[in-house]
Order: structure tokens, then sequence, then C-alpha cells
């Protein structure tokens, strides 16, 4: 198919979500268990942990405009975004793998190390995975065909997140026979050599095909003033912000949620395993809603009964457990859908970008957006940490009434709360289903 227009092949659309699974390996085991893992494991403080988590996020959202750029000026044989996923998957697995290795440096040796480690992960991290995702959008320019192929990526995605989250800890058991710090690494050495192999796929699978108008010139003074003037683009970063937030305070104290509220520490995998499978299943309805009510009203839905459930889980207690299990359900089901949506439309806001303006920044829009979504994780892995430590969380010991507390705000009033107000910002979002069909007319007879 050489029409940027058109249905995309299976091959092409399993082959492109499997890059996706392997990110979850490091996406998941970082914001499922990394926090655990250093107070837990590696014996570094809440505090400590959570503002390496900060910092590295804030590093992590530096680099992400500039490979951003870097990658919408890169020209090669296998296009702009492809070279980065070929390239940067073995410094990425290695770095994972350092991430999740336990050096004896003493206290202050250890923050560093763990501090060093984790900004190095990030910073490969981004060199494949903003490329990656700037890939969907010129892979086609049609908004349900993305919509589509993100529906692909993510049941991928969360495929990985369901492996990461139901088996990480009995893989961690079953290497480490007794030693978690080997059986966390050596669960990551899995994963990493996994990754590579699933990376490779992708690179061989995809072909790239929106490209810039052919008389654009670098400019990046124009681009990042277009990004910026993109009220549709502004308003899904700020979504992004908030989201992220919210994903990375609930899952970073999930696992003290059941270990010190429920003192159940073994059922937060199939928990976890169960979530991800309401996700999956969930999934696949986002295209066809999107096309019956248009995105962005399934977006504002979502966030709105997703939100309302997570609150719930606040209400429920000790012995609810099958309480908690439904609600959780409930809200992934929920939340499923938009969860492709938010990525179909970042294409659609820098389609609608080169509408405007006759400029295309494919790599900008998607680092830029993913900027903002890092902002928002690492403030959200650093607020988990902040919250634990005012409410005077001490690791391995029966927890006080205000820690209890903290970890159930963690997990339910907080997050749910943060992703009702996303329905807010959506309602300022303008791209209809109108707009992307004039969008898609016109930029296809320009690139005629």
């Amino acid at each position: 198919m050489n029409s940027t227009s058109g249905q995309l092949t299976f091959k092409e659309k399993a082959g492109y979500s499997l890059g996706d699974t392997a990110s979850h390996f490091v996406w998941d085991m970082v914001g499922f268990w990394l926090l655990f893992f250093y107070t837990d494991v590696y014996g570094i403080s809440a505090a400590a942990a959570g503002t390496i988590m900060l910092v590295a996020r804030f590093w992590d959202m530096a680099i992400d405009p500039i490979i951003g750029v870097i990658s919408d000026r890169t020209n090669t044989r296998w296009g702009k975004f492809r070279p980065y996923i070929l390239f940067g998957a073995l410094p990425y697995a290695v770095l994972a793998i350092l991430t999740f290795t336990t050096p004896n440096l003493g206290e202050v040796g250890k923050i560093i190390y763990a501090g060093a480690t984790y900004v190095l992960l990030m910073t490969a991290y981004a060199f494949i995975n903003l490329p990656y995702s700037a890939l969907g959008a010129v892979m086609t320019d049609d908004t349900y065909e993305r919509a589509g192929l993100n529906t692909y990526r993510f049941i991928a995605g969360f495929t990985g997140q369901f492996i990461v989250t139901g088996l990480a800890l009995t893989l961690a058991e079953f290497f480490g026979n007794g030693n978690k710090a080997q059986g966390f690494q050596f669960t990551v050495i899995l994963f990493a050599v996994i990754s590579l192999i699933f990376f490779y796929i992708t690179f061989r699978t995809t072909k790239e095909r929106v490209q810039p108008p052919k008389t654009q010139k670098n400019s990046l003074k124009e681009d990042l003033k277009n990004l910026i003037a993109n009220k549709a683009w502004r308003i899904l970063a700020v979504v992004g912000i908030i989201s992220f937030i919210m994903f990375a305070m609930q899952n970073a104290a999930i696992a003290y949620y059941f270990k010190y509220y429920l003192g159940r520490e073994n059922n937060v995998q199939l928990f976890n395993v169960i979530g991800t499978v309401a996700l999956i299943v969930a999934l696949p309805l986002s295209k066809p809603l999107a096309k019956r009510f248009g995105n962005k009203n399934v977006f504002i839905g979502s966030s709105l009964i997703s939100g309302l459930f997570f609150i719930l889980i606040y209400l429920a207690g000790i012995d609810d457990l099958v309480t908690i299990y439904i609600f959780n359900i409930i809200a992934k089901m929920a939340y499923a859908p938009a969860v492709p949506l938010l990525w179909t439309m970042i294409a659609d806001s820098a389609d609608y970008g080169e509408w405007k303006t006759g400029r295309r920044a494919t790599g900008l829009y998607f680092s830029a957006a993913v900027f903002a979504q890092k902002a928002g994780w690492g403030i959200g892995a650093a607020i988990a940490g902040w919250i634990l430590t005012i409410s005077q969380f001490v690791p391995n010991v029966a927890q006080s009434d205000s820690a209890i507390t903290g970890i159930k705000l963690l997990v339910s009033v907080i997050p749910g709360i943060l992703y009702m107000s996303c329905a807010l910002f959506m309602v300022f979002y303008k791209i209809d289903s109108k707009t992307t069909d004039k969008m898609k007319i016109d930029l296809d007879k320009r690139r005629e």
C-alpha cells in the first residue's frame, strides 16, 4: 500500500504492537515495583526513593523534546523513527538490568547508584519509546485506522503489563530462591531478552508512509510556535499530565495497599492480573465506540465512570476483597477505551497542525505529549513517596492508622478525583469527526 490512506495489514498492526509489549516490561516494572523494590528490597527510604523518581522524570522530560526534534530531522533508508527502535533496544535492555541490580554501596552510595541507573534507564527508554509512539502516526493518516492500530498496540502493551504485574513477584521468588534482590535482577534479565526480540520484530514489520511536505524547511522556532499555538495539543498535554499522575500514584501504592492494609501481600499479583485482563477485554471497544460517539465523548465518559469507581474503592473494608476487585474491574473496563484514543488524538493534533500551518512535526508533537505525561508520572510517583512519609509509613512493620489512611487515599480517592477532572478539560477539545474527515481529504490532496 503506497497511499497514506487505507487499511493496515494484520502483520503491520501485530508487529507494531509488540514494541509496546517490550516497552511495558520496563514501564510496568518501574511503575508497579520500583518504589517497592527501592524501599523493601534495596533498603532506600521512601522519601529518597520518591525524590529519585521525581528527579529522574524531570531529566527524562528535559530530553523528550530534544529527541522529538532530532527524530523529525532524521532521514535514513529506514525512515525517521524506525532506526531508533533498532539501535536503542540494546542500551534499553542493559540499563533495565542495572536498575534492578543491588550493589552494596552504603546508604549514600545506594541512593547515588539508584538515581544514576534510573536516570540512564529513562534516557534509553525515551530514545526508543518516543520514536516508537510517533511511528504509529506516520503508518497511516486515517484517524479510525489509527484507533485500530493503537488498540492493537495497547492490547499488546497491557499483555506486557499482565506479565509484569502477574508474574514478576512469582518469577523473582523462583529465581531468587529466598534472595529477593537476585530474584528481581534475574526476572528483569528475562524481560530484557524478550524485549530485544520484540523490538526487532517491530522494526522489520513496519513502514513509514506519512511524510512532511517536500517543501518544508527545518525550523525549530516555527515548529515550537505552532505546537504551543495548537489548542487541541495543549488540552491533551494537560490531560496527559493529570492522567499519569493518577496512574503513577495508584500503581506505586498498590503493593503497599495489599501488604499493609489488606494483609494479603501475595494477592497483589492476582489483583493486577484481573485488572489488566479487564483492560484487555475492553480495549477493542475503543474503535467502534469512537466511530459511534467520537473520540472526545468516549474519553469524557470513560474518565467520569472510571474515576468514580476508583473513589469507591476507599469505602471497602479489609474483608471486602470481592468488592475491591469488582470496583477495580469496572473502573479498568471503563478506562480502557480512552487509552488508545489519547494517542489517536495526539496524532490527530499533529495532522491539525499540518492542516493549519503547512508544517508537520510528528516527533515533536509526540515527544512534547510524552514530556507532559512523564511529568505527571514523575510527580505522581514522588507524591506517593512523600504521602507515605507524611503519613508516617515505616517499611516492614505494622502501620499506624495515619499510614493506612495515606495508603488507601493513594489507591482510590486521590487518583479517582484526578481522573474525573480530565473530563472537564476534554470539554474544550474541538477536533471532532467532521474535522478529522476534512483534514484527511485536504492533506491527501496536498500530498498528491
